[in-house]
């Protein structure tokens, strides 16, 4: 029996580490989207970036009168697109240090190296690192970052 390769949201799921996300996700109903066709590159925060968040920051946003801030953030994790993280690294190191990507939520988020590492930087100058990369899904890759990013 072929073992199918879940979608970004099955593969979320199946990892404790994403259970915030996962909970954000469904708050913000872009399970439908997340599980479409895409492709897709979802810059994915882990429990502990989440955690990492001002006190009450997360049951803020996922209240039901928060949903299109929590929205807004989430998708701004997100880029159209596989891009895996070797061609992060090309697209870096051919553009002078720096590569800015246009996110789902409209805003742009500059991408470079420190170290061997991949740094997201956002629009307020917060910074994450990529944990881990080239996490596979049937509808794109998960890139795990220690920190969440937030558009202006």
């Amino acid at each position: 029996m072929v073992q199918k390769t879940p979608n970004i949201v099955g593969v979320a799921a199946g990892n404790e580490n994403f259970s915030t996300l996962v909970a954000a996700v469904k708050a913000a109903d872009l399970v439908a989207t997340l599980s479409s066709d895409g492709p897709f590159t979802v810059f994915a925060p882990t429990n502990a970036a989440f955690e990492a968040l001002p006190e009450g920051t997360v049951e803020s946003l996922l209240k039901p009168e928060n949903k299109m801030t929590l929205t807004s953030i989430l998708t701004y994790h997100v880029v159209s697109g596989k891009v895996m993280a070797a061609d992060v690294v090309k697209a870096i190191k051919e553009n002078g240090g720096k590569y800015m990507v246009e996110t789902v939520q409209g805003n742009k988020l500059t991408l470079s190296l420190d170290g061997d590492s991949v740094v997201l930087t956002d629009a307020k100058g917060g910074t994450a690192t990529v944990a881990q990369a080239d996490v596979a899904a049937s509808n794109g890759v998960i890139h795990a970052i220690d920190a969440v990013v937030m558009p202006e």
